[in-house]
């Protein structure tokens, strides 16, 4: 996680960069925790050592996220997957919170996102049995966005990324932040929130740049200012 988190950071500070896509090797999206590792640790590590605490450093990023599942994205790995903006996968791709079979719950998240897309019986169910579950049934319950054929994943990612990258990242950025805050709010909070960033943009370039562009049928030209 320490190498994710790095390459985020300076992910984040380039300019250049208006998306990211977190992807693994084809046969895992991430592996999550090392169980042969995390079996010797007592409550005592765990607590006092923050474990997992760096596990959040993704959802500090301004920048948007795009998780393009192309195999086990179980326990940390689903995790990480929730951690993102967008989630796309492969049809071979298969989501599970498996934690309960080794005798702990998930520690990253698992609880506290997948029921916020899932709702209250699908997620009990998801994280009280540890059962796996395909691609096309995690978009089906709304967790993930789309499914492609495992060769189409990575060029529909990107596709995706290149058609953000294509509007103005200020813009871009005070939109994702309302978005989160959405998780945090009651809806009248979230509206005035939502509201107010919605004024903010008026203070903007690409604000005046964008409907200037709509008005005269061209495409805009956005300075990310």
């Amino acid at each position: 996680m320490n190498d994710l988190n790095s390459a985020l950071a300076e992910f984040e500070a380039d300019p250049e960069i208006a998306a990211m896509i977190i992807t693994g090797n084809g046969k895992a999206f991430a592996a999550g925790a090392d169980i042969k590792e995390m079996k010797e640790y007592d409550f005592t590590k765990v607590f006092s050592g923050g474990f997992l605490t760096g596990w959040t450093h993704i959802n500090q990023c301004k920048k948007p996220t795009i998780a393009a599942v192309n195999g086990y994205a179980l326990g940390g790995g689903c995790e990480l997957a929730m951690m993102c903006d967008i989630i796309y996968a492969s049809d071979a791709a298969k989501f599970g919170q498996p934690e309960i079979l080794i005798g702990t719950i998930p520690g990253a998240g698992g609880t506290q996102r997948i029921i916020r897309s899932v709702g209250k019986s699908k997620a009990m169910e998801i994280c009280l049995t540890g059962n796996q579950f395909t691609a096309v049934e995690a978009e089906k319950m709304g967790l993930i966005s789309k499914v492609f054929p495992p060769d189409q994943l990575i060029p529909e990612s990107l596709k995706l990324g290149e058609k953000i990258a294509s509007l103005s990242k200020l813009t871009v950025a005070m939109c994702k932040n309302a978005v989160n805050r959405s998780y945090e709010l009651t809806l009248t909070e979230g509206l005035n929130y939502e509201r107010n960033l919605f004024y903010s943009t008026f203070a903007t370039e690409d604000r005046k740049e964008g409907m200037a562009a709509f008005v005269e049928k061209r495409p805009p030209n956005f300075q990310d200012k």
